[in-house]
């Protein structure tokens, strides 16, 4: 068996990695890889119990697997945990996600100083979630993509990894538009990922190291694949100015936008349509679930097993 996967976003990436490795032959075809990619703007997140506090038990179950697998390739992993926290104002907020999530012990305010210098004093409450842990996307792209063949044309057993691109054959499948802001900002330094539970914004910050972070919040109902608009990136970077006032000091290095592709209820689909076998929908858990729907399409080739996000065939 041969195969040919299109598309080299961390779907596609993933799956002809899991198929390789399991003695698979298995081919790179992609008409938009690196920047082009929605997966090049990701926060790179591992945060299972974070994820399951407004989506399905399945994100949460399937997730718990994730940072390992990344391991497995060689993929750098950063295993510090998240650190959730909220205003004196919004701690309403903080005691709902502390409700609808798991994996987290609360702390007060020498814990959180303990975890990070640089916040304290600026809260008395936190969530942390010890077992979660976070990655350098692009890195992790450019590790799996350097490893694996590229065709020109398809051949073999044919796996569409598309994104957005598929909904030709995917009707169901939706947009949903995520905004992020890289910057720079050396007088801050956060060891694990900081999610600021606003009201406006709901905001996560991500170390990449040398005082460089990601920010990113934005969840829009929408398809639109161009650079973020002035309103989401006054938000944005409210919101962090929020986190700490040191950061509307920073230099912003990068700006982006893409649209995430998403089913009707938010978890990602595995679904034949005539000899194609389409796998699509991660919505925002890319390297998340990714490795998990890998591993499903690699057990139905090898073993003919219908896996749990398979669907039937699908007009």
């Amino acid at each position: 068996m041969t195969v040919t996967v299109f598309g080299g976003g961390v779907m596609g990436l993933c799956i002809a990695t899991e198929l390789t490795r399991r003695g698979i032959p298995a081919a790179i075809l992609d008409d938009a890889p690196g920047p082009q990619a929605c997966s090049w703007w990701a926060g790179g997140m591992l945060a299972p119990w974070c994820e399951g506090e407004n989506a399905d038990p399945a994100v949460t179950r399937h997730g718990l697997s994730a940072a390992g697998w990344w391991q497995d390739q060689s993929v750098p992993v950063t295993r510090n945990g998240t650190l959730v926290v909220s205003l004196a104002r919004d701690a309403g907020a903080l005691s709902r996600f502390a409700r609808r999530s798991g994996g987290h012990r609360t702390l007060d305010a020498p814990g959180i100083a303990a975890l990070e210098p640089d916040l304290a004093d600026r809260f008395t409450r936190a969530l942390f979630f010890a077992d979660e842990a976070h990655l350098a996307p692009r890195q992790a792209l450019a590790i799996l993509s350097e490893r694996l063949g590229r065709c020109q044309q398809a051949s073999g057993q044919v796996i569409d990894c598309r994104g957005l691109s598929a909904r030709d054959a995917l009707r169901d499948l939706r947009g949903v538009r995520g905004e992020m802001a890289v910057i720079r900002c050396p007088e801050i330094t956060l060891s694990r990922p900081v999610r600021l539970l606003h009201p406006r914004m709901p905001l996560y910050v991500v170390p990449r190291g040398d005082g460089v972070f990601m920010l990113g919040a934005t969840m829009l109902e929408s398809d639109r694949r161009g650079p973020p608009t002035a309103r989401a990136v006054l938000e944005l970077l409210s919101a962090a100015f929020a986190l700490h006032p040191a950061l509307a000091e920073s230099e912003v290095l990068e700006l982006g936008a893409d649209a995430r592709p998403a089913f009707p209820d938010n978890l990602p689909r595995i679904r034949r349509v005539g000899g194609v076998i389409h796998a699509n929908g991660l919505y925002r858990h890319g390297f998340l679930l990714a490795p998990a729907v890998a591993r499903m399409v690699a057990d139905h080739l090898q073993h003919q097993t219908r896996p749990e996000f398979m669907d039937a065939d699908h007009p």
